[in-house]
C-alpha cells in the first residue's frame, strides 16, 4: 500500500493523513476502530456518549477492534447545562488516550490535563485568525474547515481553496484540511495547498461501519453538491445541513425575521438523532456536506482510506508527473 509522509502522520504517530470527523451520533467505536486499522486516524464522539463512564466503555470497546491508534473528540460548546467536561477528559486520560480533537470554544482550559499525560491535542477551526490563537495556546496542530464543510463553517465564507494556503502561509504547526474532502483528488489538492492531511465527516458517514441508518446513506449518494442548507444565518450561528423540509422552513422563519425560539422545535438535537437512527431524513436537521455532490459509493471505512491513499499517490506518481516536461524540453 502506498504511505504518503507528512508532518501529521510522523507527528500523531498515524500510517496515513486521512482523518474521520468526530461527528455527533456517528463518531463511535466500530468506525473510529475500522478507520484506524485501516491507517487513518479514527475519532470517537465524546459528548455522543450519555456519560463519562459511557465513554469509557466505548474506548474500550474500539481497544478490541483495532490496536492502532485512534483518538477522542471532544466538542466545547455554550449550553444552558454543559456537560462534565472535566469528567470526560478525566476519562479520556485514565483511558490511555493520546490524541484529542478539540472543537468549538477555546481549548486552553483543557491543555493543562492533557500535556500532562502526553495527549497531543487537535484542533478545529474555521480561520486562519482562530488557528494562529489555537498555535499561540499551544495546540500541537490544527484543523482547518472550509466554507465547504458540514456543521459550523464559521461567518466568514471562506472556501477551502483559500483558506488552506492562506492557513500554510501563517501556520508553523501541522494541520489538516476538512471541509469538501471526500477522495483522493481532495488529499491531493489539500496536499499542493500545504496542508499536512485531510479531515472527513461527510464521507465517512457513508461507509459501511457508520452507525446512521442505511437510508439517510443512500440519500447522500443521491443527492447532489446542491442539497444542502444553510441555517442561522441571521443569528450568525452559521450551519450547513441537508436540505429537506424543515431546513428549509427554519432558513423561511429566520429570513422573515424570526428569532431562535421561533425554530427551537424544529432543530432539536432529539429530532437530528431520530433522523440517523430510523432513517427518517424529514424528521428533523441533520448534517452534512457540500461534498456529498462527489460521493457515490458506501464501502467499509478500510477500503475507502485504502482507496484514497493509493489513488493519491497514483495521481501524483502519474498525471502530474507526467505534467513537469525536463527542463529545456517543449511539453
Amino acid at each position: 500500500m502506498s504511505v504518503l509522509n507528512t508532518r501529521f502522520t510522523q507527528l500523531f504517530g498515524v500510517e496515513h493523513p486521512v482523518v474521520q470527523g468526530g461527528m455527533q451520533w456517528v463518531g463511535r467505536a466500530e468506525l473510529a476502530a475500522a478507520v484506524s486499522e485501516a491507517g487513518g486516524l479514527g475519532l470517537i464522539t465524546a459528548l455522543t456518549q450519555p456519560t463519562p463512564a459511557d465513554l469509557a466503555k466505548e474506548i474500550q470497546k474500539a481497544r478490541k477492534l483495532t490496536d492502532k491508534p485512534f483518538g477522542v473528540n471532544l466538542t466545547i460548546l455554550p449550553t444552558i447545562t454543559p456537560p462534565p467536561y472535566d469528567e470526560y477528559r478525566r476519562v479520556i486520560v485514565d483511558e490511555g488516550i493520546t490524541i484529542v480533537e478539540t472543537a468549538g470554544s477555546n481549548p486552553e482550559p483543557h491543555l493543562e490535563l492533557f500535556r500532562s499525560h502526553g495527549v497531543k491535542v487537535l484542533h478545529k477551526c474555521t480561520s486562519v485568525r482562530h488557528a494562529l490563537k489555537a498555535q499561540r495556546i499551544g495546540v500541537d496542530a490544527v484543523s482547518i474547515d472550509g466554507f465547504e464543510c458540514a456543521g459550523h463553517p464559521g461567518e466568514d465564507d471562506i472556501p477551502g481553496l483559500v483558506l488552506i494556503p492562506a492557513a500554510a502561509d501563517k501556520l508553523t504547526i501541522p494541520f489538516i484540511a476538512s471541509g469538501g474532502f471526500g477522495d483522493a483528488r481532495g488529499l491531493v489538492a489539500a496536499l499542493a495547498l500545504g496542508a499536512d492531511g485531510i479531515n472527513m465527516g461527510s464521507r465517512f458517514m457513508c461507509t459501511v461501519e457508520s452507525p446512521i441508518d442505511q437510508v439517510v446513506k443512500q440519500a447522500i449518494v443521491d443527492a447532489d453538491e446542491r442539497d444542502t442548507e444553510l441555517i442561522f444565518r441571521p443569528l450568525r450561528n452559521t450551519a450547513r445541513v441537508a436540505k429537506n423540509s424543515v431546513s428549509v422552513e427554519v432558513v423561511r422563519i429566520l429570513n422573515e425575521g424570526g428569532q431562535f425560539a421561533d425554530v427551537q422545535h424544529l432543530v432539536a438535537g432529539a429530532r437530528g438523532r431520530t433522523v440517523y437512527e430510523n432513517g427518517d431524513v424529514e424528521a428533523g436537521i441533520w448534517s452534512v456536506g457540500m461534498v456529498q455532490g462527489i460521493i457515490h459509493d458506501i464501502p467499509t471505512a478500510g477500503d475507502l482510506v485504502r482507496r484514497i491513499v493509493n489513488e493519491a499517490a497514483e495521481i501524483i506518481r502519474g498525471r502530474l508527473t507526467s505534467l513537469v516536461a525536463p527542463v529545456g524540453v517543449a511539453s
